[in-house]
């Protein structure tokens, strides 16, 4: 991967979603907020909003999935959760979602 792969290269989200599927244990971790995850979202994903993030309330060990809207929110998160020590992948925003969403 090159400087510029590195520089513009945009989370896959339905690549993640793969990801997440075969890795044993992980969460997916939707950080918009709980109005916007109630309005619909992926299923199987658990809703931690990013101005509320605690590590503590996740599985110590579980890689994690993270997606938002658009990718900016989870890019934050997954910052500050490798911070914290934890294993994170920003997997983009919902609005690259195909399949059908929970409400």
């Amino acid at each position: 991967m090159g400087l510029f792969d590195t520089l513009f290269h945009r989370p896959n989200l339905e690549e993640g979603l793969q990801q997440w599927k075969a890795t044993p244990g992980a969460v997916l971790l939707d950080v918009r907020t709980p109005a916007e995850y109630l309005g619909g979202h992926i299923p199987g994903a658990v809703n931690r909003p990013l101005d509320r993030l605690q590590v503590e309330d996740l599985p110590k060990e579980a890689p994690l999935f993270v997606y938002c809207l658009s990718g900016a929110r989870s890019a934050q998160a997954c910052q500050l959760l490798r911070r914290q020590g934890r294993e994170a992948v920003n997997i983009g925003g919902i609005g690259g979602y195909r399949g059908t969403l929970e409400r």
